[in-house]
């Protein structure tokens, strides 16, 4: 790398002023070649014998699950069957916490129902002591907007 720096005459040769890119370059392939040596070694597999056999069968049960609609005009049934009133729906939720294991309860309201009772059977479940709690049918909001 050299550049003369010396006088402004123009009687004596100019030196190099540009960047000396040999050594760079030089650099650059071995790098690219030490690259190009350990791919291979990277991409090598080993192969691992691994035992082969059926997991056991499942001894949980399948999960009961609750289904508690709302329908567009605030009626409210259990599994399909209507309840009566709300001491009737409380029971019911009182029922399903306190059984060893507790069903997932999936609350399925109406588009059209008022959000009034919809709240009100959450926190009725909620305050029952039911935790495995979901919201279902959600999609049908989705369309509205």
């Amino acid at each position: 790398m050299g550049m003369n720096v010396g006088s402004d005459s123009t009687t004596e040769d100019e030196g190099i002023v540009d960047i000396n890119t040999t050594p760079l370059i030089d650099v650059m392939l071995v790098l690219l070649i030490m690259l190009i040596i350990t791919i291979p070694l990277q991409t090598h597999s080993v192969s691992i014998d691994l035992p082969q056999g059926n997991p056991p069968p499942s001894t949980a049960p399948d999960p009961v699950v609750d289904t508690v609609a709302i329908d567009f005009d605030n009626t409210i049934t259990w599994n399909g069957e209507p309840v009566a009133s709300d001491a009737d729906l409380q029971a019911r939720f009182k029922d399903a916490a306190a059984q060893p294991v507790q069903p997932e309860m999936h609350i399925h309201p109406d588009r059209l129902a008022s959000y009034k009772v919809v709240a009100k059977v959450l926190a009725d479940a909620q305050r029952l002591g039911v935790s495995k709690l979901g919201i279902m049918g959600s999609d049908q909001f989705m369309d509205a907007q």
